[in-house]
Formats: C-alpha cells, sequence, structure tokens
C-alpha cells in the first residue's frame, strides 16, 4: 500500500508559519481600510416600513444622563415616546422634541445626541455621543441619520439640551456627565 510518510508531501504554504503569515499579509493588503466602501444606506420608504418606538431621555443642564441612572431595570423619569424611522434625521429628531418643550425653540439652543446602549462586556450602559443640532442654524450633524450611526432598536436617545444663555459643555475628548 501506497503511504504518504511526513515530509513527503507538500501544499503551498504546507502549514509554514512564516509562509502563512506572508499570505495572509497580501491578503490583507489588497483590501485596505480606503478601499472598503461604506455601504451606502438604503432609503426607507415611510410609507411601508413600520416606524420603530424611540424612547429619547433629556436633560436641560447641558449634560447627559449618568449611565447609573439606566442601571437595574430603571431609566430617567424625562423620557419621551417618539414613533419615527431609522432614516430620521438629527434636525428631525430636535423638531419633534422642540414641539414637546417649548422653552427649548429658543434660538441658539443646544442639542447634544448620544446613543446609550447595553454593554454586552459587562452589565449594564454604554454610552456614544452621535452629534449635535443648534436651534435656529445650520450644522454639520443635521442630516446625520440614526442608522448611520449604528442605532439598534432597543438603544435608548439621550439628548443633553443646553439653554441659548449658557455655553454647551466641550465637545473634546471629555464625556459631559
Amino acid at each position: 500500500m501506497l503511504t504518504i510518510k511526513p515530509g513527503e508531501h507538500g501544499s503551498t504554504y504546507g502549514g509554514n508559519p512564516l509562509g502563512c503569515r506572508v499570505a495572509i499579509g497580501a491578503l490583507e493588503s489588497r483590501v485596505t481600510q480606503e478601499e472598503i466602501k461604506k455601504e451606502p444606506e438604503k432609503p426607507i420608504d415611510r410609507e411601508k416600513t413600520c416606524p420603530l418606538l424611540l424612547r429619547v431621555f433629556t436633560t436641560n443642564n447641558g449634560r447627559h444622563h449618568r449611565m447609573d441612572e439606566f442601571s437595574r431595570g430603571n431609566v430617567p423619569s424625562s423620557e419621551l415616546q417618539i414613533y419615527t424611522w431609522m432614516d430620521a434625521t438629527l434636525k428631525e429628531l430636535t423638531s419633534l422634541v422642540k414641539e414637546v418643550y417649548p422653552e427649548a425653540r429658543k434660538k441658539g439652543t443646544h442639542f447634544n445626541f448620544a446613543i446609550v446602549f447595553t454593554d454586552l462586556k459587562r452589565p449594564g450602559y454604554r454610552v456614544k455621543e452621535i452629534g449635535s443640532t443648534m436651534s435656529g442654524r445650520k450644522g454639520t450633524d443635521d442630516s446625520m441619520t440614526l442608522q448611520s450611526q449604528k442605532f439598534q432598536i432597543g438603544d435608548y436617545l439621550d439628548i443633553a439640551i443646553t439653554p441659548p444663555n449658557r455655553a454647551p459643555p466641550s465637545s473634546g475628548r471629555m464625556r459631559p456627565y
């Protein structure tokens, strides 16, 4: 019977760690981050698509809610429930919030948006700031959508509202909550 003994056969890379690493490197270099195209947002037909229930929590002190306010099944008391779609823009959401809070209609009121989501690595929630808008002014984040920010059904939206007579918290790497 013809049998193959160790060392008598081979393959393209033969399990050689250096050869395998070279092959992986060649594949990785062909698909760089710049070449990966962002998947375009699919337009949502609002006539045919059922809206989602967006649970929005607001503060009027310019700071987001603390994460411990979302713990153990509790949520902050300042809840708005908005039926909307994944293609809702931050400016559209700003308009809906202003309908409920007349004091937020003043020109120059600052709205800072954050997604609050379940932390899969440890118990509790995490927050991801996604953008800001200003009442009466156009901004770079106005057309940002929930979908583009990877919002998932079941996440919360936290909006820190800053009145026009107070400066909004710094938006750098500091976390305003």
